[in-house]
């Protein structure tokens, strides 16, 4: 104790400083621990991170201050007593004593400024991995970071997208990231939580620097298999030539769906909802400089149009769910059906599984009971001899389900495929639709933004099977189930909605 005494000013002998002394050791122990096992790779849970580069930091320098409190406390308690005279603190160096106490305090305040460094550093990656954005506002987050982790993105940070480099957007983040830290504490937050995300940075700062659509020329060819909801589960299935493209006027064709983006022109629009799905007006600058504008000729409200947002288009206005994607069962049932996850033979199991996900259910726990007494009561009331002999593959049908549903339905923050339309495609949601749907009329010429199933896409092969009825230069679009010619008319979603 004395040559403790000798380190450190009498003042801070004291309740209080010995107080806030305790805690700032007690801070500094206990981060060094944590530190030390996150170093050895001790997997840990995601609030540990929180705890040792935020809490305990703070808690170590409440410390800190309490003593000084402490300190300063007591020289006034001296002054008043008469014990001591100097109202400020002396520093004679030539002093033994005094130059010990310096050397020590020097010490002490270097440890504690590189401590502060390696601490904000820490800080700074913590509050940017996704551990922190997914998984310490764990119920709010839950959804999105559970689709982010099934998603073709989960190799991504989330601060990749939602920041992307550069001081500006990293500030303009932390303080909305700072709102949302307060709407989580006091339950301030909407449930689902809403998009599109209007703060969110230009796809050129973030998509752009991995996904570069000048230099996209190539077509692709997308395979797809769909089950009706018979008792057969009849298959139809689609081939397409998707027509990507895109590129520069100097370096390949123009044409395609990446024309939208294309730098040598810019195509605008006007929303008059806040998801973007109500879109009256499109507007097209063209590399000469001239321009055209688009006009819906079904009703609108002017002065929601004048108020409506305008939007240059971007990766994001198409590609709206990159990463946390919601799956519809309409989707999901058919690529496990295809790949045989849920077999195709099991009658009538693609209506059977779509309408066991779609029942309400109050939580998760209750949909996992509610789903697997959904399809083996099936089953086992209308197919008894089947559901003795196949038992194993309804089981299977049974996990896959709830696989589904804990991927693409979160009850509490009331998420499911049904809250975010997703623009890619027009089959369960407007998505190209909402601009190509015939009725979209240039003031200039009087073209319209056709919908014309060859537009965006050649249909190279259809039917019940992808040999069934094939042609390189493109198909008409034939339904599954004979409608007549109402499908050229209707837009998908008016019968599909993704059940």
């Amino acid at each position: 104790m004395k040559d403790l005494r000798s380190l450190l000013p009498t003042t801070f002998f004291n309740p209080v400083s010995y107080l806030g002394g305790a805690v700032s050791v007690a801070s500094f122990i206990l981060i060094l621990f944590l530190f030390t096992v996150e170093m050895l790779g001790v997997p840990m849970q995601p609030y540990v991170g929180i705890i040792t580069f935020v809490v305990l930091p703070g808690i170590m320098l409440l410390g800190i201050a309490v003593s000084l409190y402490g300190m300063r406390r007591e020289k006034r308690r001296r002054l008043r007593t008469g014990s001591e005279t100097a109202v400020f603190p002396t520093l004679d160096l030539n002093d033994p004593v005094q130059r010990t106490r310096f050397t020590f305090a020097s010490i002490l305040v270097f440890i504690l400024l590189l401590g502060t460094a390696f601490g904000s550093y820490q800080v700074y990656h913590f509050t940017e991995s996704v551990t922190f954005c997914g998984q310490i506002c764990h119920q709010v987050m839950k959804p999105e970071f559970v689709a982010y982790s099934n998603s073709p993105h989960s190799r991504v940070t989330c601060a990749d997208c939602h920041v992307g480099s550069g001081a500006d957007w990293y500030v303009k983040s932390k303080l909305s990231g700072a709102y949302q830290i307060y709407s989580v504490i006091f339950k301030k937050y909407s449930q689902p939580i809403p998009t599109p995300v209007h703060s969110l940075r230009p796809a050129q700062g973030t998509c752009e620097q991995c996904h570069y659509p000048q230099h996209f020329h190539n077509d692709i060819q997308v395979n797809k298999t769909y089950y009706l909801k018979d008792e057969a589960n009849t298959p139809w299935s689609v081939s397409l030539l998707m027509k990507i493209s895109g590129g520069r006027s100097d370096s390949g064709p123009t044409s395609g769906i990446h024309w939208h983006v294309n730098r040598d022109h810019a195509v605008t629009y006007t929303a008059v909802d806040s998801q973007r799905q109500n879109i009256p007006v499109v507007r097209v600058r063209y590399p000469d400089a001239s321009e055209d504008e688009f006009v819906t000729t079904d009703a609108y409200d002017a002065a929601a149009l004048a108020a409506g947002e305008t939007r240059t288009m971007d990766c994001i206005d198409c590609h709206n769910r990159p990463t946390h994607i919601y799956r519809s069962p309409e989707e999901t049932i058919n690529a496990e059906m295809s790949h045989g996850a849920i077999a195709p033979t099991l009658p009538s199991v693609r209506l059977t599984v779509s309408e066991a996900l779609t029942q309400e259910y109050a939580d998760d726990e209750a949909a996992m009971k509610g789903i697997a007494s959904y399809i083996t009561d099936f089953y086992r009331l209308r197919h008894p001899a089947l559901f003795a002999s196949r038992r194993t593959e309804i089981d299977s049908a049974v996990s896959v389900a709830k696989r589904i549903y804990e991927r693409n339905f979160f009850p509490y923050m009331r998420v499911s495929w049904k809250r975010y339309p997703n623009n890619i495609g027009h089959f369960n949601n407007l998505g190209c639709f909402r601009c190509h749907d015939n009725k979209h009329v240039s003031k200039k010429t009087g073209k319209v933004l056709s919908n014309d199933c060859n537009t965006c896409h050649t249909i190279l092969s259809q039917g019940t099977s992808l040999a069934s009825n094939i042609s390189p230069k493109g198909l008409e679009f034939l339904h599954p189930v004979d409608i007549g010619d109402a499908w050229k008319t209707m837009n998908c979603i008016d019968c599909h909605t993704g059940q």
